[in-house]
């Protein structure tokens, strides 16, 4: 399955919703539809009913013909669909993120032909489904133009599968979808960042010498890991040392947290939640070439850093979500070897406070951030600085800081990337 540019984690368990809350965009209630009761004006979740996982466009594209996949939940505006009434029982499902509408790619009547979206066409029959209840609050969505419904192919649970047109039958549960109507303002056009609930555990496990996770990974199935020991000081082991190119996923890291997981070179951390960051959460160790990438999850109570870049290469931070931390973000501002350019890459991350700092890096070595779709919670003083530019060395000092904010060179990010609520 190809990799993914933006993504948020499912909620996997469901809270009371307070009126305080609804102000919470994407916040998802538990409002079942029925064909009869489609609020035209509201947005839905479609969540299947083999999998789980929901109606979602693939790396949240603005594009024409970008595909439709299913996701895990994380209540983005690209999971959020309108139906808009088409009469005679037929709906157009329309993204809130980008405003285009569900479609079957090139009007095909093929078994198979995958589900994009695309520009609205009010006479395109090929953008058009009627919702065939299946009772239980699950419907089909048959397309006016082939008769066939839309279906996750091959019956999948992956994050990332294609939706496509099927033959109906009844019985397919990876046919059916939920309606769950989304608690949202209506607007259309922009993205939200993860309000995502933390998953619940599946099981414990004590961790008394480091995992090693192999280039073909490890899937945690949301267990809980915590050291035998340890605390916040320095120089402690990981729970996780990735091998270059390992993918750890689907893992929550308790309490005691150790030196939480080092990526000895390229990695992917995709949904890892850390309850009570120890030393750091992750710390990336690769040379000038290696990627690293942080898709969903959360971290909270890290007194220091989240995420600390010692070695070299990207790191993109995307989905994700922090609340009571120090620095979400640090390059490495007085590593005794390795001190090298840098660079980091933030979307769509929820802050909330208590919080010092977003990012901060090094200037003298050439360092960079790129960040949008921060959304900053509870912080009206706006205290919690964005980026912070420094003075890097390699003789232990603790480094000055020279500047903080928006500098087109360094600090890349507009004033309309950053939100607070």
């Amino acid at each position: 399955m190809a990799s993914r540019k933006a993504r948020r984690l499912i909620a996997v368990a469901a809270s009371a919703v307070t009126a305080a809350g609804l102000g919470v965009v994407g916040l998802v209630l538990t409002q079942q539809a029925s064909a009869a009761t489609v609020d035209t004006s509201g947005y839905y979740v479609l969540k299947n009913r083999a999998s789980g996982k929901v109606l979602d466009v693939y790396e949240y594209s603005k594009a024409d013909g970008a595909r439709i996949d299913q996701w895990s939940q994380n209540n983005g505006d690209w999971q959020q669909f309108q139906f808009l009434d088409m009469g005679s029982g037929y709906y157009r499902l329309k993204a809130k993120h980008s405003g285009k509408v569900v479609s079957v790619a090139s009007a095909s009547k093929a078994e198979g032909a995958q589900a994009v979206q695309s520009t609205g066409d009010s006479k395109a029959a090929a953008q058009q489904f009627e919702l065939l209840d299946m009772g239980s609050g699950y419907y089909r969505l048959k397309s006016r133009n082939s008769g066939k419904v839309l279906a996750v192919e091959g019956g999948s649970t992956a994050d990332g599968a294609n939706v496509v047109q099927t033959t109906g039958d009844s019985k397919a549960t990876a046919q059916q979808w939920s309606l769950v109507k989304a608690g949202s303002s209506g607007s259309t056009g922009g993205t939200t960042s993860p309000t995502a609930a933390w998953p619940a555990e599946t099981g414990s496990q004590k961790v008394s010498s480091i995992i090693s996770v192999p280039k073909s990974g490890l899937d945690g199935g949301n267990k809980r890991y915590y050291a035998d020991g340890g605390g916040q000081e320095e120089g402690q082991d990981p729970i996780f040392e990735l091998a270059d190119g390992a993918t750890l996923s689907n893992v929550i890291i308790g309490s005691p947290a150790a030196d939480g997981v080092h990526c000895k070179g390229s990695c992917t951390l995709k949904n890892v939640w850390w309850l009570d960051v120890g030393e750091d959460a992750a710390t990336f160790l690769g040379g000038a070439s290696a990627t690293y990438t942080v898709d969903g999850g959360g971290a909270k109570k890290a007194s220091d850093k989240v995420f600390q870049h010692n070695g070299g290469g990207t790191l993109t931070i995307k989905n994700f979500q922090v609340e009571d931390f120090g620095k979400l973000y640090r390059s490495c501002g007085n590593c005794k070897s390795g001190q090298q350019k840098r660079t980091v890459v933030v979307q769509n991350v929820t802050v909330t406070a208590p919080g010092k700092t977003i990012v901060g890096i090094n200037t003298n070595y050439g360092d960079t951030a790129t960040l949008s779709g921060i959304t900053i919670i509870g912080d009206s003083s706006k205290k919690i600085s964005i980026c912070d530019r420094f003075t890097g060395n390699s003789t232990g000092a603790e480094p000055p800081k020279t500047g903080s904010g928006p500098d087109g060179t360094y600090c890349k990010y507009s004033t309309s990337a950053i939100t607070y609520k």
